[in-house]
């Protein structure tokens, strides 16, 4: 028995879901409106009038204890019994008053449900039990004023025993209401600690730093990763706020961080620079969210922390390497670009550009190796910081130029060139334990805007007069003027009618002109110099030198050369047995491609039945001086395909013999500057003689060039010159009518005969691609 009724006990709900503030509130209500109805009670008592004033003080006289008892008792379950049995009074006594009307027993059910506030099996027991027995015993005594109908005068025990149980029907479903939802609400409240344990470990065991604060600072909650990252101890003393935290923002000025993350409703991230108590500055990223309550009032705020002091100094390095020259530490040219451009806009003084260029350079590398060539534009860089007056802009925009800007007096632009020409009277010491000073002068070109300009206008201005210096010859300096525009802008517009020239029908737009090569034995045409022309648009035909100069200086001459050199072949082809051979040049860029000689190959294997001999490729000293290759090995490549080599202008260089004597060459062209008045200077004929002399036992042929004048015709055929070119015989040709001078068969008797010695013309020949 005592086991089944723990078994009930256990069953039955005993208001433990409720916290104490919620119990306490429900009571009140409840004692309250028990109040109310006793008074309420009391008013309609009165108006029924004298004859239910026994009935009405008995009903105030119980209730009233009752109120006190639910007032002034400790117990929680006590004092709502005592309410309860107050509300089973009133309900008694309503009844009574109403003479036992059924409407009146409705009170009772209404009661089952207030008393559901304290869900408690203890109220309902006591209320069910003081009900039937109001029921069973003022039903007896008092029948006419407890029921209104002779069935339940004549069987109050019975009806009491029913009303009981309609009573104890309501209760019950009421218990098990109640029951339900405490087994409802201790899942909850499971998974409720279970949610809280996981979000406490997750919080806890994170390896990020993760912090609470309260609106006013004070650090409510931090886990091990943020107490080890800001070493603090496992325990924070009471009232421990982020005033209190080892860290200081770098920026003083700045907004608290706290203001920021109370005043936004959304999640912020902000990035700060702080400095801990050790002196050690780092870079913090704190991402926080406001919680707020369902009042929408702040109760806190959660961060978690990074320190991205790593990922700062990254980022500011690579900064650095964008707008720095990873050889000197100097601006590049992009960041020079950048700055010169907000300088010209922000100054209000003139902005003076100084443009510099190392002579040479190139002599330095290959003699000296790229080590060298690197210790060297550090060494000048590095004194260029020393002279170059503070604040200026100073960046290597690429290979060995440099330049510098800087905002001043129309003269500062001047005095800082002449100043840097002079820091450079004294040797470069290089980066190496000797300490080897190197010599080094430079090109220095320097322009002042003194209105609005743009960078590349400033840029190109001070790039022009440095070339104007280089061409001068170098270790100088050149001012911007306008007249120096002119040649570039030549320059621009050669190159521009070039390519629009290579881009259409070359053999049109930049056709072969062809000058005769004569033998000194037969007086007959045994080959030919091929010479390139331009047609313009306009049908005006441009000599070499428009638009050789740009060629060279673009890379242009590339495409330009093979077209020549293609277009040549074609010619020899077309003229057969005709003509000898075609002369070729070949500029010292077309020397250093490593396709060259395979494109020669390719060409001839296009002709098989061509003899390769008769295409002459003619090699200047200027090539072989300033190639990048060995021109000894390019040049055996070649002759190994068949084709012959001449060596162009020669005697103009200063070590021609040792040219003659270290290249397989097969053909000796003799400058012109030796050949014109030959007959009347000994020492020129002397020289010749020694030269054709040497030719020969080298197995070499002769060919001299710019012959003008019958005198030296005939002195070269005295001194055994195999052959000879120039405009004694003929001025370069267009093809068709050097087809008609070869369809003729003209010859050197032929020329005389018509007078050819009276005639004087003036057009150079023998340079690159040109005649």
């Amino acid at each position: 028995m005592a086991t089944w009724m723990k078994w009930l006990r256990d069953r039955l709900p005993a208001g433990g879901g409720l916290r104490d503030e919620d119990w306490a509130g429900r009571h009140r209500l409840l004692t309250v409106l028990l109040a109310v109805i006793m008074a309420a009670l009391i008013v309609f008592g009165v108006l029924q009038g004298d004859e239910h004033t026994p009935a009405l003080l008995l009903t105030v006289g119980l209730t009233l204890p009752c109120l006190v008892a639910a007032s002034l008792l400790r117990s929680r379950r006590v004092r709502a019994v005592f309410v309860a049995l107050g509300y089973t009074v009133a309900c008694a006594g309503f009844v009574s008053l109403a003479h036992g009307l059924t409407e009146a027993h409705f009170t009772f059910f209404i009661a089952v449900a207030a008393l559901a506030l304290y869900r408690d099996w203890a109220p309902f027991g006591a209320f069910l039990i003081a009900t039937v027995l109001h029921h069973g015993v003022f039903g007896t005594l008092v029948s006419d004023h407890t029921y209104d109908h002779d069935e339940a005068m004549a069987h109050p025990l019975v009806w009491a025993l029913l009303h009981g149980a309609a009573v104890l029907l309501a209760a019950g479903f009421q218990i098990v209401s109640w029951r339900l939802t405490e087994v409802e609400e201790d899942r909850a409240r499971d998974n409720l600690d279970e949610s809280q344990a996981q979000l406490s470990v997750a919080f806890d065991q994170t390896p990020v730093p993760m912090a609470m604060f309260s609106p006013e600072g004070v650090v409510l909650r931090t886990n091990a990763a943020y107490r080890e990252w800001l070493r603090l101890p496992d325990e924070l003393p009471a009232g421990f706020a982020l005033a209190d935290l080892p860290l200081t923002p770098v920026e003083a000025g700045e907004e608290s961080m706290l203001g920021l993350l109370t005043a936004s409703r959304e999640p912020m991230t902000i990035t700060r620079q702080y400095r801990r108590d050790t002196g050690e500055l780092i870079w913090v990223q704190v991402h926080g969210t406001s919680l707020h309550d369902r009042n929408d009032e702040l109760r806190l705020i959660f961060v978690h922390c990074f320190d991205v002091t790593a990922t700062r100094d990254h980022e500011a390095e690579l900064r650095y390497q964008v707008r720095h020259d990873a050889l000197t530490g100097l601006l590049s040219r992009k960041a020079f670009e950048h700055d010169l451009a907000i300088l010209l806009t922000e100054s209000p003084e003139p902005v003076s550009v100084v443009y510099l260029d190392v002579d040479r350079f190139k002599s330095i590398n290959d003699g000296s190796g790229h080590h060298t060539g690197d210790d060297v534009l550090r060494a000048l860089a590095a004194r260029l910081t020393q002279v170059v007056p503070a604040g200026a802009l100073i960046a290597r925009l690429g290979g060995d130029e440099f330049i510098v800007a800087l905002p001043g007096p129309a003269g500062i632009g001047l005095r800082v060139g002449n100043s840097i020409l002079a820091c450079l009277a004294e040797p470069l010491a290089l980066g190496t334990a000797e300490r080897i000073g190197l010599p080094v002068s430079l090109s220095i070109g320097v322009t002042t805007a003194f209105g609005p300009s743009t960078a590349d206008e400033v840029v190109l201005a001070a790039d022009t007069a440095m070339y104007a210096a280089k061409r001068a010859g170098g270790n100088r300096l050149h001012v911007y003027t306008d007249d120096l525009r002119v040649p570039v802008q030549e320059r621009i517009a050669a190159e521009a009618r070039l390519r629009r020239a290579l881009a259409a029908d070359p053999r049109w737009t930049l056709p072969l002109w062809f000058q005769p090569m004569v033998s000194t034995v037969t007086g007959r045409v045994i080959g030919a110099e091929a010479l390139v022309r331009m047609r313009t648009e306009e049908g005006t035909v441009l000599g070499p030198g428009q638009f050789i100069g740009a060629a060279e200086e673009t890379g242009l001459i590339v495409p330009l050369g093979a077209h020549v050199l293609r277009s040549a072949v074609e010619h020899l082809v077309h003229w057969s047995d005709r003509l000898g051979y075609v002369s070729v040049n070949v500029s010292p860029r077309q020397l250093a491609e490593p396709d060259f000689v395979p494109m020669v190959a390719a060409l001839l294997a296009e002709y098989p039945y061509l003899d390769p001999s008769r295409l002459v490729l003619e090699i200047t000293e200027t090539a072989l001086i300033s190639s990048t290759v060995d021109v000894s090995e390019r040049l055996t490549m070649l002759k190994q395909l068949g084709v012959r080599v001449a060596l162009d202008d020669f005697g103009t260089g200063y070590s021609s013999l040792t040219w003659l004597e270290s290249l397989p060459a097969d053909v000796v062209k003799l400058d012109r500057s030796f050949v014109a008045g030959l007959a009347e200077d000994d020492r020129k004929s002397s020289i010749i003689s020694a030269v054709l002399w040497l030719a020969r036992s080298l197995g070499m042929s002769t060919v001299a060039e710019g012959v003008e004048e019958i005198a030296d015709w005939e002195a070269l055929r005295a001194a055994g010159c195999p052959a000879v070119q120039g405009y004694f015989f003929s001025k370069p040709l267009p093809a068709p009518e050097f087809d008609r001078l070869l369809a003729a068969g003209t010859t050197v008797a032929d020329v005389v005969n018509a007078s050819f010695g009276g005639v004087h013309l003036n057009e150079t020949t023998g340079s690159a691609l040109a005649g």
